[in-house]
């Protein structure tokens, strides 16, 4: 786990870049990748800590776009070296709040940040697959409001996927 907030840009590049951290005995879909946090956590992944969210929000203020540099930087990079690479945004919540609310709230988290990195700093959308956990991967453990808990992750996903897959399409049935 990198945190961005302290990471030179070198470390993110090299979390996005790092293989499994456990061997992957076939490919997966992309349902199996976003379903399982076991499968997730074979890739290293960064916490976007530069950008957290008020309680009930996914909105990112346009002065904030630019705390997201250094991941939109280390994409690009990794793109450069193979376009069809694939990364995860994935968005979470603190454990207040219903758990409908918060998976809604966690998948509007990822989609906003998936929008500036298109929009803002030109990430292909098609390298990009988001998903919402709510409450279900708390960083702080505490049931209260927790700002740290109101976050997005994002990990490059390439190494799991199912051969021949197209990058952050649907996945196969």
């Amino acid at each position: 786990i990198v945190e961005a907030e302290s990471a030179p840009p070198e470390y993110i590049y090299d979390a996005l870049m790092a293989p499994p951290v456990e061997a992957v005995p076939r490919a997966y879909t992309l349902d199996e990748i976003r379903y399982s946090p076991e499968l997730r956590d074979r890739m290293p992944r960064i916490d976007l800590n530069t950008v957290t969210f008020d309680l009930g929000s996914w909105d990112i203020a346009p002065d904030q776009y630019d705390r997201l540099a250094p991941i939109a930087d280390g994409i690009k990079r990794a793109l450069s070296r193979n376009p069809d690479e694939v990364f995860l945004i994935e968005g979470h919540t603190d454990a207040t709040g219903n758990d409908d609310d918060n998976l809604s709230l966690s998948d509007r988290r990822a989609e906003a940040v998936s929008i500036i990195l298109t929009d803002h700093f030109q990430i292909p959308p098609e390298n990009l697959a988001t998903q919402g956990y709510g409450s279900q991967q708390l960083k702080v453990q505490t049931q209260a409001a927790e700002r740290a808990n109101r976050r997005v992750t994002v990990r490059r996903i390439t190494p799991l996927l199912q051969q021949g897959q197209a990058a952050g399409g649907p996945a196969p049935r």
